[in-house]
């Protein structure tokens, strides 16, 4: 099928204007901390909704995304219903987490590894030779920052996340999509999540930094 619901933007193929909701069925909200200081503990929240609005300027676009707090999950029933109570997220009082954008930045097509391939070539070399690294074509994911607010149990911090735009193109369902990751850190105290216990050997039984993973696809709505 043709890909009738895109554009070309600074080399890449990227979804026309207008609004884009978060496809229910491609999409992962998750997260990573750690237990006991030394193994990562992963989970994610099974329901949450996104609004992108994508402008005729791609970087004044915006997002608003809410999550269901309650619809938190991490393998571990025991550690869900307490993640659920009020030493943590108190979904009872807060059912939900918002983001809101608020501005976004262009950090280039390049992945880099050639950018850092490029680099030490042209230190290495001087002898007149082009560094071998290889081409990107036309179309190539982009990287951008997305700078925004986000609101756990009532509290708003600044966060930006780090964005991966994958392409976009018409799906075999004949939907214009788009995809993307996105991933940041925060520490969970700054919402009011001090919830702990200190260990005799040194640390803490849940570290304090969790570290957001967001992949997902967006459908072309008007």
């Amino acid at each position: 099928m043709t890909d009738i619901a895109t554009r070309t933007w600074d080399g890449m193929t990227i979804p026309v204007a207008g609004t884009y909701l978060l496809d229910q069925a491609h999409k992962r909200i998750g997260f990573l901390s750690r237990h006991m200081m030394v193994s990562p503990v992963r989970g994610e929240f099974a329901e949450a909704t996104a609004q992108i609005f994508v402008a005729e300027d791609p970087l004044l676009s915006s997002v608003t995304a809410t999550i269901a707090s309650a619809s938190i999950t991490t393998g571990s029933a025991d550690r869900d219903t307490h993640l659920k109570s009020a030493d943590f997220l108190d979904v009872e009082r807060y059912p939900t987490l918002e983001y809101r954008s608020t501005g976004i930045k262009w950090q280039g097509n390049e992945d880099p590894i050639f950018q850092w391939a490029r680099l030490r070539s042209h230190r290495l070399g001087g002898r007149g030779r082009s560094p071998i690294v290889p081409p990107q074509s036309d179309g190539t994911p982009g990287r951008f920052v997305l700078t925004g607010e986000l609101t756990v149990k009532g509290i708003t911090r600044a966060v930006d996340l780090e964005v991966n735009f994958g392409g976009a193109r018409t799906d075999p369902y004949g939907q214009n999509i788009f995809g993307f990751s996105a991933m940041a850190e925060i520490n969970r105290e700054d919402y009011g999540l001090i919830w702990n216990v200190m260990l005799e050997s040194g640390g803490v039984l849940v570290g304090k930094t969790v570290q957001i993973e967001i992949a997902g696809e967006a459908i072309y709505q008007a």
